[in-house]
């Protein structure tokens, strides 16, 4: 019997992904979203409505049942309350797509998924720049599926996601500062392990779960800690975007000199960030119960073939707090060369 599906979202990055893997699979698939941003795949039954509409939500469920709904846009704690209670009696399995961010250790102490989260317990000496808020109203949507759907949820907490259709622009920005070539700023240490894991393996691992989950369960989404470092990703870019080694030079800058000179972390320079623990997510669950992680390396080359495939990129309003400026960026590595302030 062909299984059913709705993904809340749909026509962008993760929600897409998710549907298009569900399609593959020989799913029968609605996306239900507001149709007025992003694409959706062909192939869906695309339901139009918006998810803080009591209305429209009873009008969603009418159109069930379905084996399992993927949550993928659930953002505010009312919503995903009335959305979860709506849609509870028409699904035998939830997939809410939370955030590490739910933790209140994050990035400071390394995580498993018995870490306190922010439902429970206040955030732990979590610097300022950490946006504690939005882990916080995800924590929220968490409780609030959780207490209308009890054993038939399963929620999961991914890390960064990277590959192609990305409208954050986290990885975008590396390719094309990097297709650029020149002398380019590389932060901290080469070696610093990184744990970014490709859309397409986080939607496999939802639309899994979908189809084999029993019980409450809660998974860290994450690659493997070695799985890749950061110099890893940058000579990927260069690879794929077929920068040679004398088209572009990375300069690796040390964290304190990048600090000490104001460098936002995690936007200026896309997955840089100091704290200790930001790249110590534990997601050995997740892998135990069919969590598959490609190479980096595959999802830097298929992010750039669909940067340069002609397709329109529809980037997402946070996308524009990404990436240095060209003028701080020079500014920086002359300094930086001329012997700046180094760490004593």
């Amino acid at each position: 019997m062909t299984k059913t599906l709705l993904v809340m979202g749909g026509s962008h990055f993760l929600g897409r992904a998710v549907a298009v893997e569900a399609l593959e699979r020989g799913w029968q698939v609605h996306v239900f979203n507001r149709g007025r941003t992003g694409r959706n795949p062909h192939g869906v039954t695309a339901l139009r409505g918006d998810r803080t509409d009591p209305a429209e939500l009873r009008r969603l469920a009418s159109h069930g049942p379905w084996d399992a709904i993927v949550d993928t846009s659930g953002m505010d704690a009312d919503a995903v309350d009335a959305s979860t209670r709506a849609l509870a009696d028409v699904t035998q399995r939830y997939v809410y797509v939370s955030t590490v961010s739910v933790y209140a250790q994050w990035p400071m102490k390394p995580l498993t998924e018995d870490s306190p989260t922010l439902a429970a317990a206040p955030a732990e000496g979590v610097p300022e720049d950490v946006n504690v808020a939005y882990g916080l109203d995800k924590a929220r949507c968490e409780t609030s599926a959780l207490r209308n759907l009890g054993s038939r949820l399963s929620i999961l907490r991914p890390g960064v996601i990277l590959g192609p259709h990305e409208n954050i622009g986290r990885l975008p920005w590396w390719l094309r500062r990097v297709a650029r070539g020149g002398r380019i700023l590389a932060p901290g240490r080469p070696a610093q392990p990184i744990q970014p894991v490709d859309v397409r393996d986080v939607a496999a691992f939802a639309c899994h779960r979908a189809q084999h989950a029993d019980g409450h369960e809660v998974f860290n989404v994450a690659a493997p800690t070695g799985h890749s470092t950061m110099r890893d990703l940058l000579l990927a870019c260069a690879r794929a975007t077929g920068t040679s080694t004398g088209q572009a030079e990375l300069e690796w800058v040390d964290d304190s000199f990048l600090l000490s000179h104001d460098v936002r972390q995690w936007t200026e320079l896309p997955l840089w960030r100091t704290y200790p623990a930001t790249w110590q997510v534990d997601g050995a669950r997740a892998r135990a119960q069919g969590l598959e992680c490609r190479p980096l390396e595959q999802t830097v080359t298929d992010t750039w073939s669909w940067m340069t495939s002609g397709e329109a990129v529809l980037e997402h309003e946070r996308a524009a707090r990404h990436g240095i400026s060209e003028a701080k960026e020079a500014a920086l590595l002359e300094e930086w060369l001329r012997g700046g302030p180094r760490p004593h």
